[in-house]
C-alpha cells in the first residue's frame, strides 16, 4: 500500500471515530430521556394537583424551559446519529460496490483467459 493511500486510508478512519457519538454521549442522551419523562410527570402532576399560584406557575414555566432544553440535546444527538449510521451506510455500499466491481471484473478477466 502506497504512503498516499495509507494516509487517505487513515484520514478516513480518524474522520469516522471523531464523528461517531462516544459511549459518554450514548450515556448522557440515555440520562437525558430519563429526565425528560421525569419532567413530563412532574409538569402533569403540578398542572393537575398543585395549588394555582404564583410560585407554582413559575415552577411549571422552570420545569417547561428545562424540558425544551433536553428535547433540544436529545433532537441533536439524535440527528447527529442519524448522519454517522447514514454516512457508514454510504460508505459500506460504495465498498461493497466495488468489491462487485472488482469481483466481476476479475471473474470476466478469468473467463477471458480460457
Amino acid at each position: 500500500m502506497s504512503s498516499e493511500a495509507m494516509n487517505e486510508f487513515l484520514q478516513t478512519v480518524e474522520a469516522e471515530v471523531q464523528s461517531r457519538p462516544t459511549p459518554t454521549e450514548f450515556e448522557m442522551a440515555y440520562q437525558a430521556r430519563v429526565a425528560i419523562d421525569r419532567i413530563r410527570f412532574a409538569i402533569k402532576h403540578t398542572e393537575q394537583f398543585g395549588p394555582r399560584t404564583d410560585q407554582m406557575r413559575e415552577t411549571g414555566l422552570q420545569l417547561l424551559d428545562a424540558l425544551q432544553r433536553l428535547e433540544t440535546v436529545d433532537r441533536r444527538f439524535q440527528q447527529r446519529s442519524r448522519l454517522c449510521d447514514r454516512a457508514r451506510t454510504v460508505k459500506g455500499e460504495r465498498t461493497h460496490e466495488s468489491v462487485n466491481g472488482a469481483s466481476t471484473r476479475l471473474s470476466n478477466g478469468a473467463a477471458n483467459r480460457h
